[in-house]
């Protein structure tokens, strides 16, 4: 029997909250932090809306030493983990440093970091340009940097599967659990608000360009334009529960019961109609069936999913078709309160993952905002206007990447 795999601890960086409490109050508040960018000047770009976090001075997280060497990005990051191994209870030095792996996702790396020292180079030389680039920009620059300041030397690695990333990196988290580890830090943190990482998500074309931040973003809505990116995430402390109980842990916010990924064919590739198995909309559905088959359950035992709510209205028209297929026409809640945050590139499903573990914990489902109620066509019972209290066992969460990333992860609340 494997080893069963849970969550003790949670840290979040958010564009509506600094630190899990505040954010899981503010989100439940439907308070967003969506608003016109601030870390550079907009006006020249056709999308001008992000997710920044308030209130953080990395001066007050993070030591001096690692000032120089770190991106903004990495400072969230580091301060989420420190974060969620507090929150977890868990003495780095007093577990075995074997025994304590890494793993995390990521996008594009520390972009603001790179460009920084790009600029640098063209504008100054060579000499201006900091040693530290070798490491800083790096993609697996979080899971090294977390890794080097806890000591944690066990298996480790980083997942690169955009918006997917938070949840293939929990997923193989539970892996290494499953294969004797008795601890991994895992999720992600990302942070691309500069023009450097700005300018490819512009030429996606799935970026919003609407300049109110409370229209900007509305999945599922009759007035979805394109979706709004933001930076933070979350890190959370996954465990093996036997061994989480025999180190004295004193919470459990719950149970990592199913994950699944798979992934779209090229578009090329898919000539005419899509077949039955064979387009996005299917293959989303396939993760969501094989997670949920993971955790031993069935579609009837799923009592709330958190939507990967692209706000793109043909992906958002595909995964509604999934959760009609799957479900029945409002056959379960379903929520995006990234509505608030906006998609946060690699650190998007972590934060949804550690939300729907706060959603189970309290017995609420927070709502989507902005978004009067769901468009007809989509068949869904989209959670809006305020939380909604129900009786919650399980959650399946839902993140898509850029590049046909599907991945599913089913939670199961602490008994």
């Amino acid at each position: 029997m494997s080893p069963t795999t849970v969550v003790t601890g949670l840290g979040v960086t958010a564009p509506n909250g600094l630190g899990t409490e505040d954010f899981w109050k503010a989100t439940l508040a439907g308070e967003s932090g969506l608003a016109r960018v601030t870390r550079f000047d907009p006006e020249q770009y056709p999308s001008t809306v992000a997710g920044e976090v308030p209130g953080y001075t990395a001066e007050d997280h993070i030591p001096s030493r690692l000032m120089p060497q770190t991106d903004h990005m990495t400072r969230l990051a580091l301060t989420a983990a420190d974060w969620a191994i507090k929150d977890a209870g868990v003495e780095p030095g007093q577990l075995p440093e074997y025994g304590m792996g890494v793993v995390t996702s990521a996008s594009g790396g520390a972009v603001e970091f790179g460009q920084h020292e790009l600029q640098n180079l063209w504008s100054k030389g060579k000499e201006y340009v900091s040693a530290y680039q070798s490491f800083a920009w790096f993609y697996a620059v979080n899971t090294g940097q977390i890794s080097i300041r806890h000591k944690m030397r066990g298996p480790s690695g980083v997942l690169l599967t955009e918006q997917a990333g938070g949840i293939d990196a929990v997923g193989h988290a539970r892996r290494h659990i499953r294969k004797g580890v008795p601890l991994v830090v895992s999720g992600g943190v990302d942070a691309a608000l500069c023009p450097w990482g700005w300018v490819p998500q512009i030429a996606s074309g799935l970026m919003s360009t609407e300049s109110d931040p409370d229209r900007a973003f509305l999945p599922f809505g009759t007035g979805a334009s394109g979706y709004v990116p933001g930076e933070g995430g979350a890190i959370l402390v996954v465990e093996d529960a036997d061994s989480a109980r025999q180190r004295g842990a004193t919470q459990i916010y719950g149970e990592v019961a199913g994950y699944a990924a798979t992934l779209d064919p090229p578009p090329r590739l898919v000539a005419g109609p899509p077949a039955a198995g064979s387009g996005p909309p299917d293959r989303l559905g396939r993760a969501a069936e094989n997670a949920i088959a993971d955790a031993g359950l069935t579609p009837a035992d799923i009592d709330v999913v958190f939507a990967d709510a692209s706000g793109v209205p043909e992906l958002d028209r595909a995964e509604a078709r999934v959760l009609a297929d799957l479900f029945g026409p409002h056959g379960v809640p379903v929520t995006a309160p990234k509505t608030m945050t906006g998609r946060l590139l690699a650190g998007g499903a972590a934060l949804d993952v550690a939300t729907a573990l706060l959603s189970l914990r309290d017995g609420v489902i927070p709502p989507t905002v902005n978004v009067p109620e769901a468009a007809p066509e989509y068949r869904i019972d989209l959670v809006t206007g305020a939380p909604r209290e129900a009786a919650l066992r399980t959650a399946l969460v839902l993140a898509r990447g850029h590049g046909g990333f599907n991945a599913a992860l089913v939670l199961r609340r602490a008994a």
